[in-house]
């Protein structure tokens, strides 16, 4: 690999040969194709927890947990390590994805991604039906199998591939186990095995193997995904054990003194990943802090440079800690695409970043791409409801942000209501909506729900015609607007961040901002957004 002076050498050489359009044009040919320092974290901002990647070639591959999100496991591409491009989802189909009867954070857990011989599997848990399963495919751009269930129990499982075995390790009971199992039919070979109960914190779980110098190594998460998060790991002659501890555990963690005042807490369930250059790296999940001790995004995607020398311990980052700006050598790196704020709902599918809650009832959403909208039909089940709303909402990825939707109210006749909402549960979330009225009037409305408590703050009566609702997201609050000519907003008002945290709400996710439609009363009426614009 050429050092900065190599690379400032050969530029000078060539500014000498050419002329001065040509040495431009060379020049940025020639400077992408080198190594760079720096990169932000996290890699992947928003609700993307229990990241597992894998490489082919010099393509990579990762995956995050879903839980009670349709459709589950997102799957990402990138070229670097740090700019990522969602390609699809693995479970995309009902019969992929059981959600029925799912509570909240149910569902999906901790999913692995790895390559094998040609085909690429997703292994994960849906906790809400039944247990440990596998998907697979040879286009991870594409459609994934049907569930291929495994009877070792447990949640987090992971695969290892050698010498044309394929064993799954994973948490059944406490401490991790192991067995062998058939990839194509997902029968067990072997008996279970326990392997390793961690050093003695909770929750010993996300467990992966790998092999380096003929040591096989065991990576793992412990002490719960919150504050007192950490990656251990153990190494072994023998896939089945003794695992020997690494004397210097955790490897990775923010639990210590000289990391408490870091703006990302809670770095834990990581996975290595050797990149094609030969050097070493891990992702894992974090979050980051705003307004005090509280988080609302949900656990990130974060990476961290990783040397591990021959017969050697990893050393993540020189102190097992990360930062939200990383100085170190990356990967030649490769700007992704970059999307515009604003989406115009005239295709045909939504795109990969849309989710539902639970399985969705598709007769309540039809896309027009002549017409140009969205047409979500109300609902009686209504935000506050544990159950299936007519919902379809994206993550919320930037602490200070702002989105923006047109609707229309479209056959209604009274009690229904539409809008946007900053999302966490059933239980916690605050909307704007237009709410048609029983004498053809209508009026939009501010409204909280947390816990048992659900209040409309504020009712406006407004002209009806199509309205422009719109949510401010700042480090303490958000702000909410509305406007009838998508000029001059008018201020509704502002709520606080902390009322739908983690920290207050619970739970395994993170916000959303969505557009619903619901109805009080039996009502065919409609919702009809022309487009939904998130910018930061």
């Amino acid at each position: 690999m050429l050092i900065k002076t190599d690379l400032y050498k050969n530029i000078k050489l060539i500014i000498m040969k050419k002329s001065v359009l040509q040495t431009f044009i060379t020049i940025l040919l020639v400077i992408p194709c080198f190594a760079q320092n720096g990169y932000k974290n996290p890699v992947i901002p928003g609700f993307h927890p229990d990241p597992s990647v894998c490489r082919v070639g010099d393509d990579y591959y990762l995956v995050n947990s879903s839980f009670h999100f349709f459709p589950g496991v997102p799957v990402f591409h990138s070229k670097d390590l740090i700019n990522w491009e969602q390609i699809g989802n693995c479970l995309s189909r009902e019969s992929q994805l059981n959600l029925k009867n799912t509570y909240p954070s149910g569902g999906i857990y901790a999913p692995t991604i790895r390559y094998n011989d040609g085909v690429f599997y997703m292994i994960t848990t849906n906790v809400s039906d039944k247990g440990n399963f596998f998907v697979y495919t040879e286009d991870p751009r594409g459609e994934w199998s049907e569930p291929v269930w495994l009877k070792q129990g447990g949640i987090d499982p992971s695969l290892y591939f050698e010498d044309g075995r394929c064993y799954m390790a994973s948490t059944p009971g406490s401490g991790i186990s192991i067995c062998e199992i058939d990839p194509k039919t997902g029968e067990q070979l072997t008996e279970t095995r326990k392997i390793w109960n961690g050093t003695g914190g909770r929750y010993p779980e996300g467990p992966h193997i790998y092999k380096k110098d003929d040591w096989y190594y065991l990576l793992i998460a412990e002490g719960g995904t919150e504050y007192g998060h950490k990656v251990t790991i153990a190494r072994s002659r023998d896939i089945y054990g003794p695992y020997e501890s690494n004397p210097a555990n955790p490897i990775m963690t923010h639990i210590n003194m000289n990391e408490q005042n870091n703006p990302i807490q809670g770095i834990g369930h990581a996975d290595f990943i050797e990149a094609h250059d030969g050097s070493w790296w891990v992702v894992c999940l974090g979050f980051r802090l705003q307004s005090g001790l509280h988080h609302l995004l949900g656990r990130e995607t974060f990476l961290s440079p990783v040397t591990w020398e021959k017969n050697a311990w990893p050393v993540v980052n020189g102190t097992g800690a990360i930062h939200l700006d990383m100085d170190c050598i990356t990967l030649p790196q490769i700007a992704k695409r970059e999307r515009p704020t604003k989406t115009f709902f005239n295709t045909k599918e939504l795109g990969y970043e849309w989710n539902y809650v639970y399985n969705p009832e598709k007769e309540n959403y039809s896309l027009n791409e002549h017409s140009g909208y969205l047409r979500l039909k109300t609902s009686s089940i209504n935000l506050d409801d544990w159950g299936t709303p007519t919902f379809v909402g994206r993550r919320q990825q930037h602490i200070d942000c702002t989105v923006t939707a047109s609707l229309e109210l479209v056959n209604c006749i009274g009690k229904e209501e539409a809008g946007l909402t900053i999302y966490r549960t059933h239980a916690y979330h605050y909307d704007v909506f237009v709410k048609q009225l029983e004498d053809g009037k209508q009026s939009v409305n501010l409204y909280y729900r947390l816990g048992n408590m659900g209040h409309v703050e504020r009712e406006v009566i407004i002209p009806t015609k199509k309205v422009y609702l719109q949510i401010r997201a700042e480090k303490d609050f958000y702000l909410f607007y509305y406007s009838t000519d998508n000029k001059q907003f008018e201020f509704l008002g502002k709520m606080d961040a902390r009322f739908i945290s983690t920290e207050t709400a619970g739970g395994f996710t993170g916000a959303y901002f969505g557009l619903y439609a619901t109805s009080k009363g039996t009502s065919k009426g409609y919702a009809d957004f022309e487009w939904f614009d998130y910018s930061y």
